[in-house]
């Protein structure tokens, strides 16, 4: 890697899978979490006749700026503490036709996404921002029929909570999986193809 860049990044997100997809790539980073008063939830609220594709590569895209604006804020106040680095983020949503599929609200929510996936096709899309620059992930996605059982004892086990889609394809629910055309790691949050071929023009190497 050339010296003129560094050899971390820093990753806004708060996913323990991006983490770990990070790490799986190599690539050494550092959390750069929102401050208390930033409302990052406000950031992913869809608009009136937002299509998927559009809809996530809208809110990656604010989230980065937001996070560089932050990594600004940290550097005024102490830019030794916050030395300069490249910034990824990434977003994910889950659509079933035109319809967007976010994170769940509650459990009765989790329930009826879940529900409304059943049997059916639906895609994941990931999109990841570095320095400005985007790629878009689409995968196609199978689930066999869910039994009224199986949904609840999912949803009872926690894990739809705080996904979008209200499941983790590395979960439990990878055995509802009939079908899978497109990115793994993209579906689990951070499309590890997509994102070096961004880190490639920064120096990285894979």
């Amino acid at each position: 890697m050339p010296d003129t860049v560094c050899p971390w990044l820093y990753l806004a997100s708060q996913s323990p899978r991006r983490r770990q997809l990070l790490d799986q790539l190599g690539v050494a980073h550092r959390l750069l979490l929102p401050d208390a008063d930033e409302d990052a939830e406000a950031l992913e609220q869809e608009r009136p006749g937002e299509c998927p594709e559009d809809y996530v590569q809208r809110v990656t895209r604010a989230k980065w700026e937001a996070a560089t604006a932050r990594l600004a804020r940290h550097r005024d106040r102490d830019a030794a503490a916050w030395p300069a680095a490249p910034v990824l983020c990434a977003d994910t949503t889950v659509a079933l036709g035109d319809r967007i599929l976010g994170k769940p609200a509650d459990a009765a929510d989790a329930a009826r996404i879940l529900s409304s996936l059943s049997g059916q096709d639906h895609r994941v899309l990931t999109a990841v921002v570095v320095e400005g620059q985007l790629r878009l992930s689409v995968s196609q996605v199978r689930w066999r029929t869910l039994s009224v059982d199986e949904i609840a004892r999912y949803v009872a086990s926690g894990e739809p909570m705080g996904k979008a889609g209200a499941y983790a394809i590395q979960g439990r629910s990878g055995a509802w999986t009939a079908h899978l055309s497109g990115s793994y790691s993209g579906i689990m949050g951070l499309p590890l193809f997509e994102t070096a071929e961004l880190l490639k023009p920064l120096g990285w190497q894979f």
